[in-house]
């Protein structure tokens, strides 16, 4: 009975010590707040918040006040929650088109975005990899192939041996390649979106010259395929014109509040998320503003009830708030920061990140990395207090961790685990929004985000307050990259 009475007294600092942190969440995070950030972020008047736009800054603007307002201080001394991330820009085509005989099509998405003007021939390689080109001469041709392979012409499949086809048909001698699919309108229109749209990149990058063309063609019918049962060679024209290249400052926005741990507050745990989106598109239903309230309005404003919190009543380690543009042009944002720190990265133990495609289950906060961190027990225990469970990625094969801007923090060493609603898989309710005109504030549930902002505010506590430094957990992929940036033995 001693020892029970011992180990009550022993706990109960800890336990009056987690639920003041708990009356600390609840008192900072409201449902009313969150909606009134939600339908802001993703209002018309934002027009997707696509990186570059006016809109775009519109957004950073705002953040920025938000944090100012909180208390949060600039991470430098000239009083500017900026950091510009400086960007090359390439235009969507203004016309494009193939013509094969009398049939004639604009259904072309640019994988490469290069001008092309091409007449001649078009050889059928079937899946264009190195046995199809047997007894073919394709020197100075256009290829086609089917995309994928013939055992897997799943998309996502199809796009990662997209190198594989380039570097044979170059070794050929081929110019270019166009894949022929077959696509529903739904998943054409999304990927017309996303492909053919302006993209993006850091400009410190060194851009090699551009001359292949690498087209999808949406042979629905197959009206091309038809060309060649009979013969592998055919005569074509493809034009794909009206592409240009332009620079572009968008911009990070990053806030600090300062440790109370006379020692631990020279360790900063990163609460970070992308606020950009994708922009306008084409119209469906008569709307063509794909307003991103879960992508990624959501864990934009995850990240501000952190902020606002953590200012009011800080953490033994310091915090660091950024928010990134450029994620959806190819985690840009996040890229341009950890090679251009505001405050050195081994001072930087933890990286929080949240990011959204959607939620199907309100029962659960799905931390997609969870395990890999010895901050799980953190992170868990946050989302139970909010009638919450805390579960690692249900789907490891669509290689979340890697897509996201926690990545690059992963890669320099730093834990870098992603908080996001709950999702079980990659189902209709969530591909009916994800990077839809469908994911509208009104469309939420926000009752149940109150659960999921409350937990993950309560993390950032634990993972800060924790007296033990989190690190990756051994023998994981970036676990050597960790070792280095500290310094571990």
């Amino acid at each position: 009975m001693k020892n029970i009475f011992l180990s009550v007294l022993v706990a109960l600092p800890f336990i009056s010590f987690a639920q003041d942190d708990i009356k600390k969440v609840t008192s900072t995070v409201s449902k009313s707040e969150i909606e009134g950030h939600i339908y802001f972020l993703a209002s018309d008047e934002l027009k997707g918040r696509q990186t570059g736009t006016p809109e775009n800054k519109i957004a950073a603007q705002y953040l920025a006040n938000m944090l100012r307002g909180y208390g949060v201080k600039p991470a430098t001394k000239n009083n500017d929650y900026f950091q510009k991330v400086m960007l090359n820009a390439t235009s969507p085509f203004e016309n494009a088109s193939l013509n094969i005989g009398d049939f004639t099509t604009s259904k072309i998405v640019t994988l490469k975005k290069v001008n092309t003007s091409f007449s001649g021939s078009l050889v059928f390689v079937n899946y264009g990899l190195a046995e199809d080109y047997k007894n073919l001469d394709v020197n100075g041709k256009i290829v086609v192939t089917y995309s994928g392979t013939k055992e897997n012409s799943n998309l996502r499949f199809a796009f990662s041996k997209m190198q594989e086809k380039m570097a044979v048909a170059k070794e050929k001698g081929a110019i270019g390649i166009i894949e022929v699919n077959s696509i529903d309108d739904k998943t054409w229109s999304q990927l017309d979106h996303s492909f053919n749209g302006e993209k993006m990149s850091v400009s410190e990058e060194k851009e090699e010259p551009n001359s292949f063309t690498y087209l999808w063609i949406n042979d629905q019918k197959e009206e091309i395929s038809k060309f060649f049962k009979e013969k592998n060679e055919v005569s074509a024209t493809i034009e794909v014109q009206g592409i240009k290249k332009s620079t572009v400052v968008s911009q990070n926005v990053v806030g600090m509040v300062e440790g109370t741990d006379p020692k631990l507050k020279d360790e900063f745990v990163i609460y970070s998320a992308h606020y950009d989106h994708v922009g306008i598109g084409k119209a469906i239903n008569n709307d063509s503003i794909y307003n991103g309230a879960r992508d990624n309005a959501v864990g934009t404003v995850t990240v501000l009830s952190a902020a606002q919190n953590i200012a009011k009543y800080p953490t033994k380690r310091s915090a660091l708030f950024i928010l990134f543009t450029g994620e959806e042009k190819g985690l840009l944002g996040s890229k341009w920061y950890v090679n251009h720190p505001m405050l050195p990265l081994h001072q930087m133990v933890y990286c929080f990140n949240s990011d959204n495609g959607g939620y199907n289950d309100t029962s659960i906060a799905t931390i997609v990395g969870l395990e890999r961190t010895t901050a799980a027990e953190d992170i868990k225990s946050a989302a139970t207090p909010f009638g919450l469970k805390a579960i690692d990625d249900p789907a490891p094969e669509q290689g979340l961790f890697d897509r996201s801007d926690n990545v690059h923090f992963a890669a320099k060493g730093i834990p870098a685990p992603t908080f996001s609603m709950g999702f079980t898989a990659f189902d209709e309710e969530i591909t009916k929004y994800y990077h839809q005109v469908t994911d509208n504030p009104d469309t939420l549930d926000y009752d149940y985000l109150l659960k999921f902002f409350q937990s993950y505010v309560l993390a950032c506590r634990n993972i800060a307050n924790n007296p033990e430094t989190p690190f990756w957990v051994e023998g994981d992929k970036y676990y050597e990259a960790g070792k280095k940036l500290y310094n571990r033995k």
